[in-house]
């Protein structure tokens, strides 16, 4: 009983850590991308920053087991690299209300591709109906899109980008961390400073291909004190992003840690409506819709706690009719 409480409480204090991170994460990298609109550069100032801590600050708890674990996580980092980055663009291109009920689709993708994983998690009815939700909220948000929004429809495709990226790589990095798949022998704070260390080389090759280097100078000529808090505080949230998504994704399965990313949204909704500069004026639809999305996929978390508790009594009671059973039948 002890260790089933010390279990919930560890797996709620890493889901709790990355749910304040990843909240701060998008309200930030807004700020930040709309102070510095250079999305490579501005990765790979927050790439860097994350790395520089983990040698430093956490140095005693990177464990990297051998150069085979490391040829195995090197798979994740191309698609870590490119969900930071398409991210990035949506954020630049769009409002958070947007990137937020576009990525509630997402657990789909997990779900099915999940089939394949060596222990896939089963969906029950009413998971699955949570997840049809989700479908007919983000409908509605579409709904009420301005079509002539050249902008808006390049963020809708950053988005659907996105979400398959993060779908690999959630799903690949469940596969190597979680102790019932395959898992690499490296710390999470060893995996933390390679997605950022090994991911600093596309994203700077991406960065001069695009030309950042040349407009880098002007935009810091003109950025301002505020405009530097900005970006200092994205940094440090990618920091503890970097940790608490490592963290929380070797304790559930891939596609809980996308409700559980898409779930903590609400806040990060009525910030961007009522406070952030510049504030977003949504349809009746598209607020219903944005707020629908965000709730359907806690319905889903609901559904599947209570679908997994049902599956541990049905195991339960089958093992204990085992135990009971008499060896021989009575008539022999």
């Amino acid at each position: 009983m002890a260790a089933s409480l010390q279990d919930t409480m560890y797996v709620t204090a890493a889901a709790s850590s990355f749910t304040v991170c990843s909240m701060g994460m998008m309200v930030f990298n807004k700020l930040a991308v709309n102070a510095l609109p250079l999305a490579c550069s501005l990765v790979a100032l927050q790439m860097a920053f994350t790395v520089l801590v983990m040698v430093t600050v956490f140095w005693n708890t990177i464990h990297i087991g051998s150069f085979e674990d490391v040829r195995r996580w090197s798979i994740v980092v191309p698609f870590f690299v490119g969900m930071l980055l398409t991210s990035m663009f949506a954020l630049r291109d769009a409002p958070m209300s947007l990137v937020i009920t576009f990525r509630a689709v997402s657990p789909w993708v997990t779900l099915l591709v999940e089939r394949f994983f060596p222990n896939p998690m089963r969906v029950g009815v009413r998971a699955m109906g949570a997840l049809c939700l989700m479908l007919v909220f983000v409908g509605l948000y579409a709904r009420d899109l301005n079509d002539e929004d050249k902008s808006t429809r390049w963020a809708i495709g950053w988005v659907a980008l996105n979400s398959l990226l993060a779908c690999a790589e959630r799903l690949l990095q469940r596969l190597m961390l979680s102790k019932d798949q395959a898992p690499v022998d490296i710390s999470k704070t060893g995996v933390s400073m390679l997605n950022n260390l090994l991911g600093l080389v596309p994203i700077l090759f991406v960065g001069y291909y695009v030309g950042e280097p040349a407009l880098l100078r002007d935009h810091l000529a003109v950025m301002t004190h505020l405009d530097m808090f900005w970006i200092f505080l994205s940094c440090v949230v990618a920091v503890g992003i970097s940790f608490t998504a490592i963290w929380v994704q070797s304790l559930i399965s891939a596609t809980s840690m996308l409700v559980l990313t898409n779930s903590n949204k609400f806040i990060v909704i009525v910030l961007e409506i009522y406070a952030m500069p510049g504030a977003r004026v949504l349809t009746g639809g598209q607020t219903v819709g944005a707020f629908g999305a965000v709730a359907a996929t806690m319905l889903y978390s609901f559904a599947r706690d209570y679908e997994i508790q049902e599956e541990k009594r049905a195991k339960e009671t089958l093992k204990g009719s085992e135990e009971t059973a008499p060896l021989l039948p009575k008539n022999v």
